[in-house]
């Protein structure tokens, strides 16, 4: 009688990827941006978002985990984030203090609505943000197909302070020297922010300069949205999302997904 060994089992894959920090950028004490090593098998839409998190601190009880959209478009060979870090944050606190060369947890399934797929034709995009939810816009904005799909894009991005104002250089200016998209976004890509807490050009919330038609004259566009033309992506806080979602409709566009799509989509993986 001989001795048979059972074949080895392989070992089961791990449910994260745990990519290095390759860059971190401070905006101001509350805002960072950082990226990622991109691992070979992720793949992903321009747009999706993504698990992140970081081991326990202790070491043994479960990771702390939060959904970040990813702000580099799907061809990048780096995957970028747009933070908030909140002192007392499980997750934030801890984000906020890493280095290049440290490891995150990633995870393996990127999903989301905020995607072109979900809209369907149309001649002018709204990319409508507040606070870090500009995340998903860096990321859909330097992808060709956007510019393929669409005449004009509009980005706003309303934040309390001046300097919460974070990519603005680069949507004012920079984006046009893109080797990928600058050309295409020439003419055609319409950066207007605007500052609920603090003097500024364009003082106020989004909605309200949506409402009284500023929006569209500072802009020197069409007035009002058209809903045979129009579409438009949201993402920040509950109470932007609310209302400007509830002016769409007043317009007449009408939510889509990715299963149906539609006028207008929204994160409701973010919302509240």
């Amino acid at each position: 009688m001989t001795d048979t060994l059972a074949p080895a089992r392989p070992a089961a894959a791990s449910a994260w990827h745990e990519p290095g920090i390759l860059w971190t950028r401070r905006w101001t004490d509350r805002l960072f941006s950082f990226a990622v090593e991109r691992p070979e098998s992720f793949r992903f839409r321009s747009g999706e978002f993504v698990m992140l998190g970081l081991p326990a601190e202790d070491g043994t009880g479960k990771p702390t985990l939060r959904a970040y959209s990813i702000a580099s478009p799907g061809w990048a060979d780096a995957l970028e984030f747009f933070s908030i870090q909140v002192p007392a944050g499980p997750l934030t606190s801890r984000l906020g203090r890493l280095a290049a060369g440290d490891r995150i947890l990633l995870g393996r399934k990127p999903t989301g609505t905020l995607v072109l797929d979900a809209l369907t034709p149309g001649r002018r995009l709204f990319l409508i943000a507040s606070g870090t939810g500009l995340a998903p816009w860096l990321s859909v904005l330097r992808e060709p197909e956007a510019w393929a799909r669409f005449d004009q894009i509009v980005v706003t991005h309303t934040v309390r302070q001046v300097q919460d104002l974070a990519y603005r250089t680069f949507l004012a200016r920079d984006i046009f020297d893109d080797p990928l998209v600058g050309d295409l976004a020439r003419g055609r890509l319409f950066y207007y922010p605007t500052v609920t807490r603090e003097p500024f050009e364009r003082p106020g919330r989004i909605t309200r300069r949506i409402e009284d038609g500023a929006l569209f004259s500072d802009l020197g566009l069409d007035p009002g949205f058209a809903p045979a033309t129009d579409r438009a992506m949201l993402c920040g806080s509950t109470a932007m999302i609310r209302d400007v979602s509830a002016l769409l409709e007043r317009a007449g566009l009408t939510e889509g997904s990715n299963a149906a799509p539609g006028d207008y989509v929204l994160e409701r993986a973010f919302v509240g």
